[in-house]
């Protein structure tokens, strides 16, 4: 059977071995500075993703509240308060940007689009994989930045300031989210008739800040100390991590009596976590920090994971529905 995977994950491994051979770009302070262009990249990543935001739909499936809380609460109290308490078991040891990077996992908001595909593929509630994706993405430009100032301000990483990085993220993810929105009514459709050139565009900026993330680290040595096992460990703990959520919001959802639709989207939606904001968050909120590359590690490995086995239960649920 083929892997429910595109090209985009091996894609970023590539990226991470370019880092690996050719890191010197990501430091150069040349004519053209790559961390500008990735700058002006998740500006466009935002206004592309607010115009592609139809409040008409949003407001399809706004009386589903029940779902709606499952997902949420999932997405950004049951993930963070499981990982918080190692984080803390481990953060004096000489790993604890892994750590620190399980957390960030564990705060960051739902995907948008393969929640909302997979959701479609498995014949779920597809109105509210939208809302609850869609807005899983504008609750997450507050609540992860919250969760984070937890051990930001007070761990290893110290941030000086942290309200300057509040007020960056607000102005480059949430003003071009929100400008994005106001301009549905009048670019919506040219934003959905290119939506395949838009998601390259994205894809293309991912890449860049994986590649100037991982590249900076690489230079700076930061993975010298991380030996195979550490890595086998980030794999179990992201593993371990998926399915525990899975198994949660599993029984919740037969506990409170949701349908077959409602049950995988509350599976599909609360149990995913969102690159594209993980990458662009990485940038601003350990902005100065060394070793961002260490931190998206864990990130990494659970957007693997969580496209390859929810891929594989939506097509099983498709087959077998009528």
């Amino acid at each position: 059977m083929k892997l429910p995977i595109d090209k985009f994950v091996p894609a970023l491994l590539l990226m991470i071995l370019i880092a690996k051979i050719f890191p010197e770009p990501a430091v150069s302070e040349g004519p053209i500075n790559l961390h500008t262009i990735g700058d002006i990249g998740i500006t466009l990543i935002f206004l592309f993703y607010g115009l592609k935001l139809n409040p008409k739909k949003l407001r399809q499936d706004l009386s589903n509240w029940k779902l709606h809380l499952l997902v949420q609460t999932a997405t950004f109290l049951l993930f963070p308060l499981l990982v918080l308490p190692f984080y803390y078991a481990f953060e004096d040891s000489s790993h604890h940007l892994l750590w620190l990077g399980a957390l960030f996992l564990a705060a960051l908001p739902s995907t948008v689009s393969s929640s909302v595909v997979m959701t479609s593929i498995a014949k779920g509630n597809v109105p509210g994989a939208i809302f609850n994706a869609s807005i899983s993405s504008l609750i997450g430009i507050l609540l992860t930045p919250l969760w984070m100032s937890l051990v930001i301000t007070t761990g290893p990483t110290q941030a000086s300031d942290f309200s300057h990085i509040i007020l960056k993220l607000i102005l480059q993810v949430l003003v071009p989210v929100l400008g994005g929105l106001l301009l549905n009514r009048y670019f919506g459709h040219w934003a959905q008739k290119n939506a395949r050139f838009l998601k390259l565009f994205d894809q293309a900026t991912i890449l860049l800040i994986v590649y100037l993330s991982f590249a900076t680290s690489f230079h700076q040595k930061l993975f010298a100390n991380t030996k195979l096992l550490h890595l086998s460990l980030v794999i179990l703990l992201t593993t371990t991590l998926f399915f525990l959520i899975y198994g949660i919001i599993s029984l919740l959802s037969k506990k409170l009596k949701f349908d077959r639709e409602d049950q995988i989207t509350a599976l599909f939606a609360g149990s995913k976590k969102s690159l594209v904001h993980g990458t662009v968050m990485a940038g601003i909120l350990f902005q100065g920090i060394t070793g961002v590359g260490v931190i998206l590690l864990p990130l990494m490995i659970y957007h693997a994971l969580q496209l390859i086995y929810i891929g594989l239960i939506a097509q099983r649920l498709s087959r077998t529905t009528s």
